[in-house]
């Protein structure tokens, strides 16, 4: 099951920023240190023994003598958490009942019914069964509606998307019953499904842009990401891919292996990848290219923004820094810190930063921490605020932070990857109308209902004359904004207009998602994306990147 929800607004959820936060893992995939008796540390030995004994005191007293009856386990979580924050913004603690959906949107599958969902008017809707899953298999479709579970009503009880994981989610073997209600019945329908292993992708989609032009997004590093891309591009190349743009936007990092295991893909030669640098050397590393790469030859492009972090940098500094491609788009988020997995004996688990990536020309990709967590988080906000989703932010620019590729080409450090070519936010088309279609869901609604009342005739389209001739009429723009009226969003005539084309182009794209997947989404959504375009725009340069003559 999963829930995806795509936006069109400046301001990043509190989910968005703090992703990178919760799914970043050491680079030695695997290291794990089991918690014990304490010991004092080697270094200090002194000091984090009387810092122990300090704490146990003060938590004894607490709890013994305290006026009111306190939760001393709520209690030492929250002191744990404003310890760390000393410390730097990655570093964390996950309590236990939370790790399990940390580590869920990394793990590559998981247990359950097997339907990508969403959250409409307080009532749960199916987008679309997973392909090969068992609702797929019971006759679950797309804009079905559940409204029980279990014999649990669920509509109009305003459940969250982890009440739906709850519920739906569960071991192998396992069954739920649901109560669906369909549109174009009057009675609900009744099904008994069985749970079972649900494959999820972190490769988004590959296509053919053109007869020469591969294009791939990854939208995170889980632990399937390598094979998956590797399918991707060789199913390009059969195509006849000559030059590929590679869309890391938005990816925000996971397992660095596959991200290393791609980036060697590219780079030819035993070239450095990425190398890290800790207290002392024992979590020192130096990792080159190692194997001949599918990829070597050809130009590439990597498209890149501020939701660009960690894993996704690691790969885009190494290209750039090998002079393997053409960095568009963005500066980068700037998460550079190496965190290794340690489990607690309360099934807890500490993220302890033990070293800083560097990408081989020597830049650090961590961005400046002031020990205020609530600055550090609102660092995506302030970059918009202060113009530079719009321009360079040229205090970046200097030469105490100029560093030279392999090739003698200036790059810069300063916290996350610079582009090569910068590509500003393109806000002519939005408005505020359009950002309440969203956030109301007014968009993905009426997308989907379209697509149940016309189903059979869409069905029967190549995705192909779909993309060339299928065009949203006015009239369907005028139901749209009657949808939006009944979601109480209010009309505006003037954002409405400026606002026309990309929601036509949105509207098409989703309602190409119901049809073919993100097959027929993507590509509906490229004609609007101007990263996109601009990556394309390109690939002359890398091509001179390729060669060597620039």
């Amino acid at each position: 099951m999963e829930h995806g929800e795509e936006k069109n607004s400046v301001r990043n959820s509190s989910f968005q920023i703090k992703l990178p936060l919760f799914i970043s893992l050491a680079l030695v995939v695997g290291l794990l240190l089991g918690a014990t008796m304490f010991s004092p540390s080697t270094t200090n030995p002194q000091g984090t023994a009387k810092g122990y004994l300090k704490f146990r005191d003060v938590l004894s007293y607490i709890d013994r003598d305290y006026v009111d009856t306190v939760d001393v386990e709520e209690l030492t979580d929250y002191a744990i958490t404003k310890m760390l924050e000393k410390l730097d913004p990655h570093t964390a603690y996950i309590p236990a009942d939370e790790l399990a959906m940390a580590r869920s949107y990394l793990e590559g599958d998981f247990e359950g019914i097997g339907v990508e969902f969403n959250i409409f008017k307080d009532t749960i809707y199916v987008i679309t069964p997973l392909s090969g899953g068992p609702s797929e298999a019971a006759g679950i479709q797309a804009g079905d509606k559940i409204i029980k579970v279990d014999g649990e009503t669920v509509a109009g009880t305003g459940i969250n998307n982890e009440g739906v994981f709850k519920r739906l989610r569960g071991p192998k073997g396992t069954k739920v019953d649901l109560t669906i209600q369909r549109n174009a019945l009057k009675k609900p329908l009744n099904f008994t499904i069985e749970r079972s292993k649900i494959p999820t992708h972190s490769v988004d989609v590959s296509y053919m842009v053109d007869n020469k032009t591969g294009y791939i997004k990854v939208s995170r590093f889980s632990a399937h990401t390598y094979e998956e891309f590797m399918e991707a591009l060789s199913r390009l190349k059969e195509q006849g891919m000559e030059q590929l743009l590679l869309d890391l936007r938005g990816n925000p990092g996971g397992y660095m292996d596959h991200a290393i295991r791609m980036a060697d893909e590219f780079v030819a030669g035993e070239k450095m990848i990425v190398y890290t640098d800790g207290k002392g050397n024992r979590y020192d590393s130096r990792t080159f290219a190692q194997r001949k790469g599918a990829f070597e030859q050809g130009p590439l492009v990597v498209l890149l923004d501020e939701g660009s972090a960690s894993a996704s940098e690691i790969v885009a500094g190494a290209l750039q820094d090998n002079d393997r491609a053409l960095i568009v788009g963005r500066r980068s988020f700037g998460k550079g810190l190496v965190q290794m997995p340690i489990p607690l004996n309360d099934g807890s688990e500490l993220r302890l930063t033990i070293s800083r990536y560097y990408t081989p020309s020597g830049r650090s990709i961590q961005k400046p921490y002031t020990g205020n967590t609530e600055d550090y988080e609102k660092d995506i906000l302030n970059r918009f605020e202060n113009g530079e989703y719009f321009h360079p932010d040229s205090s970046l620019f200097v030469d105490s932070l100029k560093y030279k590729t392999l090739g003698g080409r200036a790059v810069y450090g300063g916290g996350g990857i610079m582009p090569d070519v910068f590509v500003p936010r393109d806000t002519t088309e939005l408005s505020e109308y359009l950002s309440q279609l969203y956030n109301k869901n007014v968009i993905r609604e009426y997308s989907l209902n379209y697509y149940q009342k016309h189903k059979k005739e869409l069905e029967k389209m190549p995705f192909e004359k779909f993309n060339k001739s299928f065009e949203v009429t006015d009239k369907m723009l005028q139901e749209v904004v009657q949808t939006a009226t009944a979601a109480g969003v209010e009309y505006n005539e003037a954002q409405f207009k400026r606002s026309g084309n990309l929601l036509r182009n949105h509207l098409k794209a989703f309602i190409g998602r119901s049809v073919y997947g993100n097959e027929g989404f993507f590509p509906v959504l490229h004609q609007s994306d101007e990263e996109f375009q601009q990556g394309l725009r390109h690939f002359s340069r890398a091509q001179s990147l390729a060669s060597g003559s620039m």
